[in-house]
């Protein structure tokens, strides 16, 4: 297709990509709707935008040289099914319809997925209340299939996982979700969506009158800059900025809050010859008492098995690497009073995640609660994802969706998506079209 080429050639980088950008500039510079982020979240949101209003212009502005760099990039590749979030709350009513629609869309586009299931498993006696409380939970939220199962029928299903109870998720799958968000791109583009890569955006306000770059003048009066002083304009502007969501937010005017504490989590994998004692995903009952779910392990699209991840805190926002460090992000965590009071109340379940994050031995042993047979000997380190976690002044995990804007002439004209936090690969096409119904509502589009 010549829209999947022209996106090849966009996210190479290097000369072809700067030429396409002079091209595109000459061709464009004036947009009724420009998306800040070309993550899965970004790019479902201006495919469902430009299906709506096709006779509108709209572009995806982008930071890197190509797409689905960063979360979008770097996470296990679960479709979720929506059990453990919040009966009634955004969380759960996306995850649900979002599956649903990943896996119409993937079925649709002849993208490969496995639904290869899912078993909480409890393995020790205290967990067994939880879990069946968490099957309740995933029932209210209208989750197909739930059952709770014994260690006959694990063992069954997982023949080298132990445990007491489990509650067995038939329609969790896995799927490569940068190609689902590849796909999305195409997409918009066929559609008439413009994609501008190498494009950070730095500045955002209202254009002067007399500026000669907007032949329709007030039409497109917010102008939007980026590092390198090149320029569009446009209408209006909704962000999905991920791991840059607050600062995006502080740049337009609008509020800092909720703050992105990034947090680091690192995976181990089976080494291939031993990928066989895991089927499908496996995850541990989770423990209210502790902010993050635990080690699980995770089979993939091309059949290697991940394990974890563990969560520390990042030194660099786009840090993947343990020693990746950057003052002004690590300043920016550390000034901040919510982490402070996350931290103090989390300390113990802190320092372990520290204490297993540099030994392996420790990783391992956690493995060990639900497949007793692996050992240091089969385990590799594999990859790392960086998790924008929103926090508040409180030290409270924002937990579910947040979208805001501002006031005044520039902030009236922005929706800032503030928080997607995982699902939010899962629930992207549900998403956009949540984001699509409130920038109608917004904007008047």
């Amino acid at each position: 297709m010549a829209a999947a080429a022209l996106l090849g050639q966009r996210a190479g980088g290097g000369s072809g990509a700067a030429a396409l950008w002079r091209a595109q500039r000459r061709q464009r510079s004036t947009f009724d709707v420009a998306v800040v982020g070309a993550g899965i979240v970004g790019l479902a949101s201006a495919r469902e935008l430009v299906r709506r209003h096709p006779s509108l212009a709209f572009a995806v502005l982008e930071k890197e040289q190509e797409l689905a760099h960063h979360q979008s990039g770097h996470n296990s590749g679960v479709i979720h099914s929506g059990i453990y979030y919040k009966p009634g709350s955004l969380k759960a009513k996306l995850c649900v319809q979002g599956a649903a629609l990943c896996y119409e869309y993937c079925d649709q586009k002849g993208i490969p997925y496995k639904q290869c299931g899912k078993l909480i498993v409890a393995v020790e006696q205290d967990e067994i209340p939880r879990l069946k409380a968490l099957y309740e939970r995933g029932l209210q939220n209208n989750v197909r299939g739930l059952k709770l199962i014994g260690a006959k029928e694990i063992q069954a299903k997982e023949p080298f996982c132990r445990g007491l109870m489990a509650l067995d998720s038939p329609y969790t799958g896995i799927v490569n979700y940068k190609q689902v968000a590849q796909s999305y791109a195409e997409d918009f583009q066929e559609a008439g969506g413009t994609i501008l890569t190498d494009f950070e955006v730095t500045n955002m306000e209202m254009a002067k009158e007399s500026s000669s770059e907007s032949e329709d003048g007030l039409k497109y009066p917010v102008l939007v800059r980026n590092s390198k002083g090149e320029e569009i304009y446009c209408r209006h502007i909704v962000t999905c900025a991920g791991l840059y969501s607050d600062r995006l937010s502080e740049i337009s005017g609008c509020s800092p809050e909720p703050r992105i504490v990034p947090f680091r989590g690192d995976y181990l994998v089976l080494k291939p010859e031993k990928c066989y004692m895991v089927k499908g995903n496996i995850y541990p009952v989770p423990n209210p008492r502790f902010p993050f779910l635990g080690f699980h392990f995770t089979p993939r699209m091309d059949g290697s098995v991940w394990l974890g991840p563990n969560a520390v805190l990042a030194f660099k926002r786009e840090g993947y690497k343990l020693f990746d460090f950057s003052t002004g992000d690590f300043l920016d965590a550390v000034t901040y009073s919510g982490l402070w009071k996350l931290v103090l109340r989390n300390l113990s379940y802190g320092l372990s995640e520290m204490y297993r994050a540099c030994f392996l031995s420790a990783q391992v042993k956690q493995l060990q609660k639900f497949i007793p047979e692996v050992t240091i000997n089969d385990v590799l380190r594999g990859p790392s994802g960086v998790r924008a976690q929103a926090l508040d002044s409180d030290g409270n995990l924002v937990d579910d969706f947040v979208f805001d804007g501002g006031s005044g002439d520039i902030g009236s004209r922005i929706l800032h998506v503030r928080n997607a936090p995982s699902p939010a690969a899962t629930s992207s096409l549900a998403i956009a079209k949540m984001i699509a119904d409130e920038v109608k509502r917004r904007f008047e589009l």
